[in-house]
């Protein structure tokens, strides 16, 4: 039930549309070669040590063949591109989007591999590796442009210390970088 004096801002469903670039990760397309290279390997291993044992069949052929795709699909690289406005992620056969304006939560989760969960007020989900925007500063500028937003408008509920600790960081990465650069590291 809505009251008169409700505050909240007014949340919208369209995606913002605007003459700002879409930015890409830069380390994908060699993730993927990287994937495939793997998969290809094992495949030959597989295929040459049957082959030199004398047990390779046509039905054993296609098990390696299955077992190095599954491997392709394990090992193949998240896609991550943002916009004005809009972050999104692709995989195999998924593209997930969240509006970086209207961000709710931002949660850090540890474990075997780091992730970034940001959530948004539309019911958008994303899931992200940190050091992707630790390698893509454009990636980052168009988030924390995004999150900066929704801070100021208070949708931002959760998750603002994991931003600003990102942020940090990233900062000292690329003061290192400059620092490796210019020889006075």
């Amino acid at each position: 039930m809505e009251h008169l004096d409700d505050t909240r801002p007014r949340l919208t469903g369209s995606w913002p549309a605007g003459a700002g670039t879409v930015v890409h990760d830069r380390g994908w397309l060699p993730g993927v070669h990287s994937a495939v290279r793997c998969a290809g390997a094992l495949f030959g291993l597989l295929l040459g040590i049957d082959w030199a044992a004398g047990t390779l069949t046509w039905w054993r052929g296609v098990l390696w063949v299955l077992l190095a795709l599954l491997l392709l699909i394990v090992l193949f690289p998240v896609r991550v591109s943002a916009g004005p406005g809009w972050l999104a992620t692709r995989r195999l056969l998924r593209t997930r989007r969240i509006r970086t304006d209207l961000l709710t939560a931002v949660r850090p989760v540890d474990g075997v591999n780091r992730r970034l969960v940001l959530r948004d007020a539309l019911g958008g989900r994303v899931e992200i590796d940190p050091e992707v925007l630790i390698g893509n500063p454009d990636l980052w500028y168009r988030l924390d442009e995004g999150a900066r937003r929704s801070e100021a408008a208070g949708t931002l509920l959760c998750g603002r210390d994991a931003l600003h600790r990102l942020a940090r960081r990233l900062d000292r990465e690329s003061a290192m970088g400059v620092f490796r650069a210019s020889g006075m590291e």
